[in-house]
């Protein structure tokens, strides 16, 4: 399971507080295609809301942890009967790696001095 520091996990909740859910879990519990479906759509958003259907909170926190193992995401958030999770997109993650030793370094600027005899 992925970790989150304090700061990352607040920056992702603000972002979710405008999402909708993507995925319902019904009454049925988990199932091999609801995992799937989970498993979709955190490749293609990596933030993503799930509502639960259920009244039992212990139940949905079992759900929780049960799908952030299964699919190796962050429990980001757990109001009520919405779960919101995360997993980085492995193009970013590459990307993050790539950018990094790049640094170009700046002409100075130029001031109104400079232009003047």
């Amino acid at each position: 399971m992925l970790t989150l520091t304090v700061t990352h996990r607040q920056a992702l909740k603000a972002q979710a507080h405008v999402l909708n859910p993507v995925v319902m879990i019904g009454k049925s519990g988990l199932s091999a295609n609801v995992i799937g479906e989970i498993e979709r759509a955190l490749t293609s958003h990596a933030l993503i809301k799930i509502k639960v259907q259920m009244d039992d909170r212990v139940a949905r926190n079992t759900f929780l942890e049960e799908i952030c193992a299964l699919t190796n995401a962050a429990p980001v958030q757990h109001v009520g009967k919405t779960l919101v999770i995360y997993r980085p997109k492995p193009e970013e993650t590459a990307k993050k790696t790539e950018r990094a030793p790049s640094k170009k370094k700046r002409a100075p600027l130029r001031r109104k001095r400079d232009f003047q005899n």
